[in-house]
């Protein structure tokens, strides 16, 4: 059965943070997803998803210093500390909010830097993460992002990639985040590699291409790629992860056979 979960980041934008658990709740999703909750403190919003019985699937760790362009500290020499302070705050959200998913961005490679460098490095603290996660029960996710369109210098922008690190820190805790739109830009065959790759996925995100905004806008065949998640066996929730082409609620509408009881 596939199980969506509304990203309160980009749905519902018209809305302030918290009232979009509300939207999501209303239209008929059970579960979020929110890419940085860190404007609300970490029991203000769980008592928001409790209120609404929502549950809380993924969020991403602190991006860094994102007024300066920082997309994840991860992989940045020099940042140990500031990247082990993102943790601390992890955990803070992870104990709150029981959510048991944190996507650590690797961050961009500085241009003229040692690639193998940065990898080395995003290794080494994926690995304390997942060491410090593992001790409330939680997995870190790593995703690669396409560096065509969005983010042009992202360190880690494909799958193979992220399976030689995921191998290099051995930690059991720390899984792929495959999201269809970024591999539909950046490496295509989606059905065949998500099948490929099952074994690896902790998490699964959507939305269509070109554009990212909700299925059935582009190209992606979304009806046989989410009925082809439920034949593998994925048990996941699928995190809609797309900016709405004009507002969230008429857009939902491919989205009624997997909600239930919503007003879509």
């Amino acid at each position: 059965m596939v199980r969506l979960a509304a990203n309160i980041s980009t749905m519902f934008p018209e809305l302030p943070l918290l009232e979009r658990i509300d939207a999501a709740a209303e239209v008929g999703f059970a579960a979020v997803e929110c890419q940085f909750p860190y404007a609300v403190p970490p029991r203000q919003f769980a008592a928001k998803l409790e209120q609404a019985g929502m549950r809380w699937v993924l969020f991403n760790a602190p991006p860094g210093r994102s007024e300066n362009g920082e997309r994840g500290i991860a992989s940045l020499p020099g940042r140990e500390q500031d990247f082990d302070a993102s943790i601390d705050t992890v955990l803070q959200y992870i104990e709150a909010g029981d959510c048991r998913r944190v996507h650590v961005m690797a961050g961009l490679l500085p241009e003229g830097a040692d690639r193998r460098l940065h990898l080395e490095q995003f290794v080494a603290s994926i690995s304390r993460a997942a060491d410090r996660l593992a001790e409330v029960d939680a997995e870190v996710m790593i995703e690669p992002i396409n560096t065509r369109v969005d983010v042009p210098g992202y360190l880690l922008d494909g799958t193979r990639l992220a399976l030689e690190c995921i191998a290099a820190a051995d930690r059991g805790n720390i899984r792929l985040q495959y999201d269809v739109y970024h591999m539909q830009i950046m490496e295509g065959d989606l059905m065949r590699s998500i099948e490929r790759l099952m074994p690896w996925i902790g998490h699964i995100q959507i939305a269509d291409n070109p554009g990212r905004h909700e299925p059935g806008s582009g190209e992606i065949n979304f009806e046989r790629l989410l009925a082809r998640l439920d034949t593998l066996g994925y048990d996941g929730h699928v995190g809609c992860e797309y900016i709405p082409a004009s507002d969230t609620f008429t857009g939902l509408v491919w989205a009624k056979p997997y909600l239930a009881g919503g007003t879509t």
